[in-house]
């Protein structure tokens, strides 16, 4: 029986995730109403029966997992550039924020003061993978998502470490030992985790450097190093563990001769499958009486997380700052917590209960609740928010270009050419750092990964062009981003005319949006460029329409037809085979022109007339 559990919590958790992905919500909100319809509401699955002695090593090795991924993305050079809101979110905000949960806690709930500490501490962390898809909806202003961004980002990883910090000091404090012996206690485990976090970092950068360790190992044996660390320090010093993995993922982050993408890469895909399962148990561990744990206290307690701890820590974060007031109000009302806060929590109310501590058994109820109130609560309101205060952005503007090869950059550096926002993104650094050389922003990464997700801003792209010489990249790239923006926003470059072949296994060609004619295909478009074709802008106008500009550039492949609206915004839309509407007056032809084309063969009515035809594809 117990296999059946367990592959009903994998397919429950992909069916958690694939409705977050259709209604584009939190899947944190499906996780957990599948855990407590499974659990406490049904009494279906008892994890406690299902894993018995096992149940806290699975959580605690799961969270240990889950948060050397997040430490992963932790860069010590990023946090230089990401200003001075976010690092003080990430500093004083985030110990305000500790402050004032755990004195609510304390004197409101009555909880232990041990307790009421770790509550405030975990509740300090606020998740990307809750923030992200609540921006996209939202679509703030640059400044607003910047910081929300970047502040689920950043304070993963250090709330996470500071929760375990907060942990391992009132744990020792608890056992009624003398000062002196508890601060050697206290500190001899911060040593240890942190020793032992960077003699594995040390050693993980030696073997891969060195390539002791095949590539086809990074991930397993990056895998099996975290687990083992997390283990052996745990053993040398109580509750260390977690210490010690945060410490190995940020040093590993921060060598930057170290390629670990690809492991960075599999760790999200674990964590995805670890996080979703997971939750899922600890929801069904709630009961019945823990759901109807809501009295006035409680709703005390909420108001103050919501409605004074958040604007506080905006407020001391915000100080002497140019942002305006408008922004702050948004950014104090959004705060969800998430995955981290409830995975980290458990692990300490199940050492905790071990421990005997007063009120242990109060903290995951409670973490649930805030977890609850604010995702479904602010997923609700935030986007009607930004609207009343008017901190939306405006209609999107950026075209994404997958692929960063010299057609991409090419096409790239003629879009910029004529004030349009585009946004690169490739897997292979050698394209990227070209790109940025040529001024192009680039994203070096696979675009639909959940590191993109943090770092694109996806909140302003209109369109994608999927430019690869990769059909694999091209259809992958199409197959997100058609559910992210819809069909009709999403194009892709066909790499050759073959399409029995080259064409027909690929995913990207279901769909009817094949960008620039039956001869814009890859390879052409390379053979062109790499001869000296350029791309250019002519308007079109009554003197020169349509018809005559396809005589005049017979060579040419039209990429895009540009218009401003009534709004004097500037639209863009590609050429794609089978267009129905052409190009009309007024509107810019953006193509590649071959070698050469700069100086207009004379058409047969003479100089004069090829000199008037030049004037206008001039402008």
């Amino acid at each position: 029986m117990s296999a059946i559990y367990i592959a009903g919590i994998a397919v429950f958790s992909v069916i958690a995730q694939w409705l977050a992905w259709v209604l584009k919500v939190p899947a944190i909100l499906f996780l957990l109403l599948i855990g407590l319809l499974l659990g406490p509401l049904t009494g279906q699955l008892s994890p406690d029966d299902l894993l018995g002695d096992l149940l806290f090593p699975v959580v605690s090795l799961s969270v240990a997992i889950i948060l050397f991924e997040g430490a992963l993305t932790l860069h010590f050079r990023e946090l230089k550039g990401i200003g001075k809101i976010v690092r003080n979110l990430c500093s004083i905000g985030m110990l305000a924020t500790f402050v004032i949960i755990a004195l609510t806690a304390y004197l409101v709930l009555d909880l232990d003061w041990r307790v009421a500490a770790v509550l405030g501490a975990v509740l300090v962390v606020t998740g990307p993978t809750v923030i992200a898809p609540m921006l996209n909806a939202m679509r703030p202003n640059q400044d607003i998502d910047r910081v929300l961004r970047w502040e689920g980002i950043v304070i993963d990883p250090i709330g996470a470490l500071f929760a375990v910090l907060v942990f391992e000091a009132v744990s020792f404090v608890g056992q009624g030992e003398v000062l002196s012996h508890t601060l050697i206690a206290l500190f001899s485990t911060l040593g240890v985790g942190i020793s032992v976090g960077v003699v594995a970092g040390w050693i993980t950068s030696a073997l891969i450097r060195k390539e002791w360790l095949p590539y086809e190992l990074h991930k397993f044996g990056i895998l099996a190093l975290v687990l083992f660390s997390f283990t052996v320090s745990n053993h040398l010093a109580h509750e260390s563990g977690l210490l010690a993995v945060t410490i190995f993922g940020i040093w590993l982050a921060n060598q930057d001769d170290l390629e670990i993408d690809s492991v960075l890469e599999f760790k999200e895909d674990l964590s995805m499958i670890l996080i979703s399962s997971l939750f899922i148990l600890l929801a069904a561990r709630l009961q019945l009486s823990d759901l109807m744990l809501l009295d006035i206290e409680t709703f005390v307690f909420l108001a103050v997380v919501l409605f004074i701890a958040r604007p506080i820590c905006i407020a001391l974060s915000t100080y002497n700052t140019d942002l305006p007031f408008k922004s702050r109000l948004l950014l104090s009302w959004i705060a969800p917590r998430g995955i981290v806060a409830a995975a980290v929590g458990s692990v300490f109310a199940l050492s905790m209960i071990e421990s005997q501590i007063p009120d242990a058994n109060k903290l995951v109820p409670l973490i649930f609740t805030v977890i609850i109130v604010t995702v479904v609560l602010q997923s609700l309101t935030a986007t009607p928010l930004a609207k009343l205060l008017g901190v939306r952005q405006p209609s999107p503007n950026t075209l994404l270009i997958i692929g960063a090869n010299h057609v991409a950059r090419a096409i790239a550096k003629g879009l910029k050419e004529q004030n349009i926002d585009v946004y690169l993104s490739d897997p292979a650094w050698e394209n990227c750092k070209m790109a940025r050389m040529d001024g192009l922003p680039c994203y070096y990464g696979n675009p639909q990964s959940e590191h993109a997700e943090r770092y694109l801003p996806l909140t302003s792209i209109q369109s994608v062009l999927a430019l690869s010489p990769n059909r694999h990249h091209n259809a992958l790239g199409v197959q997100y981003f058609s559910h992210l923006l819809n069909e009709q926003n999403v194009f892709s470059l066909r790499s050759s005319t073959n399409h029995a072949k080259a064409n027909k296994d690929s995913a990207t060609f279901l769909s009817r949006q094949v960008l620039f004619g039956e001869q814009g295909y890859y390879a052409k478009l390379s053979s062109l460029i790499a001869k000296g074709g350029k791309v250019s802008s002519t308007r079109l106008s009554d003197e020169f329409d349509w018809q005559q500009y396809l005589e005049v550039n017979k060579e040419a492949i039209p990429l895009f037809i540009t218009t401003e609206n009534n709004d004097g915004e500037l639209q863009i839309r590609p050429f794609v085979i089978d267009m129905k509407k052409p190009p009309e007056q007024g509107e810019r032809i953006i193509a590649l022109q071959p070698p050469k084309m700069s100086v207009l063969k004379e058409p047969t009515q003479g100089k004069e007339a090829n000199s008037s035809l030049g004037e206008k594809l001039s402008h």
